[in-house]
């Protein structure tokens, strides 16, 4: 049990996502614990294989979304008993990954800061990705994006604003990311764009259902016109889909 809490306390230090679940009441193995991880991965038992099967399952409901509560279940060879767990969700930060370090990136980091997201900046041009540009962004990062983000934890606390608006920085991006579990994913273009560009993607064997997670035109629809307006529209969608 010790092992467990030092776990938990270490995946917190590096805030990293994970859920705890304790067996509150039932038959047998109170205060029994099991520690879930986003990749669907456990340490601990609460007792029972279906029991812990079926825990994660909504334990990864709890990274998702930082909840906790206490959850009833009955098992398929005993339906008499019944097992209460408390699933305790500890979701990672909020992460911005900001592809494409041009004008609407600049009050983009701004904003993001503001509601405490941490931001990253990503673009193979190293004129554009400098400190004097993007001062507070956590980390700035010039490299191929989507060679960035193969090796990146993605997890549904992370979003992603793709920018660069040129296919060959964001269609390889985007491939990427519509294989991996990320909360939101963003491309600037017109309608008439997001549709061409949706058309190429699917030659390249990308499916329908992932093309649909990319929202495109970024943004709410505000009228925005200036950068720092066309910043506050994907910022407000980002934090509309979070929650």
């Amino acid at each position: 049990m010790h092992e467990l809490y030092t776990e938990l306390r270490d995946l917190l230090a590096k805030k990293q996502g994970v859920a705890l679940a304790t067996l509150v009441d039932g038959p047998a193995h109170l205060g029994a614990k099991l520690l879930v991880f986003p990749n669907k991965t456990a340490h601990g038992t609460l007792g029972q294989p279906e029991l812990d099967e079926r825990v994660s399952v909504d334990a990864q409901h709890a990274i998702r979304n930082g909840s906790a509560s206490i959850s009833s279940y009955t098992l398929a060879n005993n339906a008499t008993q019944q097992f209460d767990v408390f699933i305790e969700g500890f979701p990672p930060p909020p992460t911005l990954i900001i592809v494409g370090a041009g004008h609407i990136a600049i009050p983009l980091t701004t904003f993001a800061k503001t509601l405490n997201y941490r931001v990253i900046v990503v673009d193979a041009r190293a004129a554009f990705a400098t400190r004097e540009r993007f001062p507070s962004a956590d980390e700035l990062i010039v490299a191929w994006p989507d060679e960035v983000l193969e090796q990146m934890d993605l997890n549904q606390s992370t979003a992603v604003a793709v920018l660069t608006h040129d296919p060959k920085f964001d269609e390889p991006t985007l491939k990427v990311l519509l294989t991996r579990d990320v909360g939101y994913i963003g491309a600037i273009g017109s309608r008439k764009t997001g549709e061409e560009r949706a058309a190429r993607l699917k030659t390249q064997g990308l499916t329908d259902a992932q093309i649909s997670r990319i929202h495109g035109p970024i943004g709410l629809n505000i009228g925005a016109i200036e950068p720092e307006e066309m910043a506050l529209a994907i910022m407000a969608e980002i934090v509309a889909i979070r929650h």
